[in-house]
């Protein structure tokens, strides 16, 4: 590759692409900051024991799994941008106050309480980025965003490592301010961004209900995500059930492990562009879990084999299957984006992407206990089932996307599908200037999840 063509790779598809993209590169700062030293922060300066740490995060989750439909009408109510920037306050407000939170009633309200908001925030960045976005042009950018998020999770690990090498309390007490920081900042520069088309109704507009049903009524929506769910427990392989099967069922040197993330991070950061090529509809995206479930099984087959090879034929085999699960992360990505902006209701998309959060959550939720038993205690045995799951929800959402789509056919006007599907980018969108860089896009400002 010449470096002409790297730089037009590296450049973000549009300036409003560049800006969302800078945002999410400041948003993974900051977490991915915390995140790096939290489980030192909770046991050393909040004073919780690894148990009490757990249980909490599991109460939260649970918190943010019963407030994932209502913070997405809340989002249709008042419109995406303001929501996420709100979130984004909420968060850097609660951040502030994790180094005066001592005992465990206090961790577990401030846990509940970041998990609520961030999934407010979750709902209101999907449906401005569907919203906000050009038709064309949303699979290419939200790639580009979800290789930016990487790139600032890289960063925010270094800078929490960096933290955490000092050795000091005092350190460890700036961390939580330091994210503060980054999140004030990221709703700082949500609020510069444009507006949404949900963002411009007046409050009497807001005030009259869509007409129809819901989400919750629409079982192929519900299914839909609830298979990409389960293809997303390709992370579960990722960060967990492959390390405990090298550390346990391998004779490969345990130092791996940092090689097998690393190769994880740099695949994510230079290849979603890459990935999402091509896909633009539902049978693109279908295709796309095609090749992203082809590699989640081919990662199990290699995997399996490893449990009687030796020496550096080891090592080589688990590498390769770390390699071939990445990429059925990246394709089924480039899946979920399509998903989102063809099958959800264009008027209701916060409330979409709240029952999504819902049915994502139930098809991936299980999968940490179910994974490490199939694979740890049934061996060989175990990853032909983990396969053979994965091959079961790509043969299920297939219908599930066409009855998604007829739902929408019966009960959206079909001008307002249109119009979601085929808007004309703005002048600005269609201009692409500025230097080829994530950092320098037009304003230096996250996502599950993951992502808000």
């Amino acid at each position: 590759m010449t470096l002409d063509a790297a730089l037009r790779h590296a450049r973000p598809p549009s300036p409003l692409a560049g800006r969302l993209s800078a945002q999410s590169l400041l948003f993974a700062l900051g977490e991915g900051t915390f995140m790096t030293g939290s489980a030192v922060f909770f046991t050393q300066i909040v004073g919780l024991s690894a148990a009490q740490v757990g249980l909490g995060l599991t109460i939260a989750g649970v918190a943010a799994f019963l407030a994932a439909l209502p913070m997405g009408r809340l989002v249709d109510r008042f419109g995406p941008r303001k929501m996420w920037a709100v979130s984004a306050a909420g968060q850097a407000a609660m951040f502030a106050f994790w180094p005066f939170i001592t005992g465990f009633q206090g961790y577990v309200s401030m846990a509940v309480g970041m998990e609520v908001i961030g999934a407010l925030g979750g709902a209101a960045y999907g449906a401005y980025t569907i919203d906000v976005l050009p038709p064309e042009e949303r699979v290419r950018s939200r790639a580009y965003m979800y290789s930016a998020l990487n790139l600032g999770f890289t960063l925010g690990s270094v800078v929490g490592g960096i933290a955490l090498a000092f050795h000091s309390n005092d350190v460890l007490h700036a961390l939580p301010w330091f994210t503060a920081l980054a999140f004030l900042v990221n709703a700082a520069a949500i609020l510069r961004l444009p507006n949404a088309s949900h963002d411009e109704r007046t409050p009497e507009e807001r005030e009259v209900r869509v007409p129809g049903p819901g989400p919750l009524r629409n079982l192929g929506w519900l299914l839909t995500t609830f298979f990409t769910g389960v293809f997303w427990t390709n992370q579960v392989l990722l960060n967990v059930v492959i390390p405990l099967w090298l550390v346990q069922k391998t004779d490969a040197p345990r130092v791996l492990l940092a090689f097998l993330f690393g190769t994880n991070t740099v695949m994510c950061i230079f290849l979603p562009m890459i990935t999402s090529r091509g896909v633009k509809d539902v049978p693109t995206a279908l295709r796309a879990i095609r090749i992203s479930a082809a590699l989640f099984v081919v990662s199990c087959l290699i995997t399996l084999a490893t449990h009687d090879t030796l020496g550096w034929l080891t090592i080589a085999l688990v590498w390769l299957g770390h390699v071939t699960v990445t990429g059925a992360e990246l394709y089924v990505s480039a899946a979920s984006w399509s998903f989102e902006a063809e099958l959800m209701d264009p008027r209701q998309r916060g409330s979409y992407q709240g029952a999504a959060q819902l049915s994502m959550t139930l098809g991936k939720v299980w999968a940490p206990a179910v994974f490490t038993f199939l694979a740890l205690d049934w061996g060989p045995v175990g990853w032909l089932v983990i396969a053979a799951i994965i091959v079961a929800a790509t043969i299920g959402i297939h219908p599930s996307t066409r009855l998604a789509r007829r739902f929408l056919e019966r009960h959206v006007p079909a001008d307002v599908l249109a119009d979601a599907r085929a808007s004309a980018p703005t002048a600005e969108d269609e201009l692409v200037v500025g230097p080829p860089s994530l950092i320098d896009a037009d304003e230096p400002v996250p996502d599950p999840d993951p992502i808000r």
